[in-house]
């Protein structure tokens, strides 16, 4: 029986790979490419807006906020302590998710990203976005819990203040400000030149998920 010549077959196996990595890496340099473009395009924007816009994002800043929260008015509104354990639960999973893919796909930051402190070795990696997952999760997760949102409104007597409808319309345009928030913050990743256009994508979607993971599952 005549061998198989070694080279012939890893010739093969290169050439029947070779679109599926041709497609992968037309896909790399157009985010590459274009991230470029943006974020050369945008520099006129105050840099000192979307270095705000990114410390607002940081999960070292949210993960205080809904655990203050919940020790001091969770034991008055049930509906509250519900809300904020979802959320605590769902910054969770965001750092879990995001991290294992990091590691896994370790795709490096754009070379321009300049003047960015790192948090921790995971943080090197550039796909998803974190901060992109963070916002979206806790937009998605507020969006997901409106009603939940307005009843702790009302339990916790905020609508007899005379500035604020009974009605609960001031959670709405606070959730929708809180969306609109989250869109910019992902936007300034790119501008910043922190990630590319396809790693905000990703992290975005993520976050959606994860808030529907969160609310469906876990019954927030």
């Amino acid at each position: 029986m005549e061998e198989e010549n070694p080279s012939k077959a890893k010739h093969i196996t290169t050439t029947a790979t070779k679109p599926h990595s041709r497609f992968i890496n037309n896909l790399i340099n157009l985010d590459t490419t274009w991230s470029l473009h943006i974020h050369q395009i945008c520099q006129p924007i105050p840099r000192s807006l979307l270095k705000f816009l990114e410390i607002s994002g940081d999960g070292r800043f949210w993960f205080p906020i809904p655990i203050a929260l919940f020790i001091s008015l969770s034991s008055k509104s049930d509906h509250l302590r519900s809300l904020l354990i979802g959320l605590l639960i769902g910054s969770l999973l965001d750092l879990l998710f995001v991290g294992l893919i990091k590691f896994t796909i370790k795709r490096p930051r754009p070379v321009y990203n300049k003047g960015m402190h790192l948090t921790v070795a995971v943080d090197h990696w550039s796909f998803p976005s974190g901060h992109s997952s963070r916002v979206c999760f806790i937009a998605s997760f507020l969006y997901l819990s409106l009603d939940s949102m307005v009843a702790s409104w009302l339990q916790l007597g905020l609508n007899e203040n005379e500035w604020i409808d009974s009605k609960g319309n001031m959670v709405n345009y606070f959730v929708y400000l809180v969306c609109l928030w989250s869109m910019l913050t992902s936007m300034s990743r790119v501008l910043l030149g922190r990630h590319f256009v396809f790693d905000v994508i990703a992290g975005a979607c993520l976050g959606v998920f994860n808030a529907h993971l969160v609310y469906r599952f876990l019954k927030f």
